[in-house]
């Protein structure tokens, strides 16, 4: 069973700066508290990151997946999937950069199906913990 969730949040930076620190995934280690490791396996032919693999974690434990990316709509909005999980069967996101005065509207939309079934309480708490990513992606572009 697919799970989604989704949130926005206004951040005092511009759209660029929004998508710059959003698509600098080798930097998540340092702001985004649950990514352990990031490595770029890829990359498109503007140089951006196209495959990019993660250890995070999840659930209690470690976790390790391969996403790649769409700049098909940058700088507004970039998007993913998964390629390789090991908890996950599938996993597409995006982060859209809307223009909202003299900063940014952030949405983050997330739809991930696990493996294994959880309990209902267990997936609200693993989704909250994902959707903080958005609060600390704010105090990043915000810094």
């Amino acid at each position: 069973m697919v799970d989604s969730g989704s949130d926005s949040v206004f951040i005092n930076a511009t759209p660029q700066r929004c998508f710059d620190v959003a698509s600098s995934f080798e930097h998540y280690p340092e702001w985004a508290k649950d990514v352990k490791e990031a490595t770029v396996l890829s990359r498109d032919e503007q140089g951006r990151p196209h495959t990019v693999e993660y250890r995070a974690s999840a659930l209690g434990r470690s976790t390790h997946y391969t996403l790649q990316y769409d700049y098909s709509k940058a700088p507004l909005s970039l998007s993913w999937h998964l390629v390789d999980g090991d908890i996950m069967r599938s996993l597409r996101g995006a982060y859209t950069f809307n223009p909202d005065g003299n900063g940014t509207r952030v949405s983050y939309d997330l739809a991930v199906e696990l493996i294994i079934p959880l309990p209902g309480f267990v997936k609200r708490r693993a989704e909250m913990r994902i959707l903080s990513t958005l609060k600390e992606l704010k105090t990043r572009s915000e810094s």
